[in-house]
């Protein structure tokens, strides 16, 4: 049965800041990050699994606020197919909608967050 130390315990000791983990049910197979049960059926057997990494921007928002410079926290719809709340880098003002991303790091050490970069650098638009 999943839990929530498995995705602690589970991080690949070669590259343990390079990954983002997340939960799948084994019920119905919905894709979740960072819960105890699924959102779909309320199971508690979850497996953990690696994500490739990419992803797209669904929405993004700067914030000025408890920081020395403006930066963004944007919603991250991943390949697996859940979402994940994380910053991207580069100025704020640049990151749009639709813009693939790819993981930079799973954890921010400050704000515990993953951190993306801009693959393509171009603004997208909506898929």
């Amino acid at each position: 049965m999943g839990s929530a130390t498995d995705v602690l315990d589970n991080v690949p000791e070669e590259h343990p800041g390079d990954v983002l983990l997340f939960q799948r049910c084994r019920w119905c197979a919905t894709a979740m990050y960072n819960r105890l049960l699924c959102p779909v059926c309320a199971g508690s057997d979850l497996l953990t699994e690696a994500s490739a990494g990419t992803g797209v921007v669904r929405h993004s928002t700067v914030i000025h606020r408890n920081t020395p410079a403006a930066r963004n926290v944007s919603l991250i719809e991943m390949t697996e197919g859940f979402t994940v709340r994380g910053r991207v880098m580069g100025s704020p003002a640049t990151i749009h909608s639709g813009d693939r991303v790819q993981l930079s790091t799973a954890q921010d050490p400050v704000r515990r967050q993953p951190v993306f970069q801009l693959v393509d650098g171009s603004y997208g638009g909506w898929n």
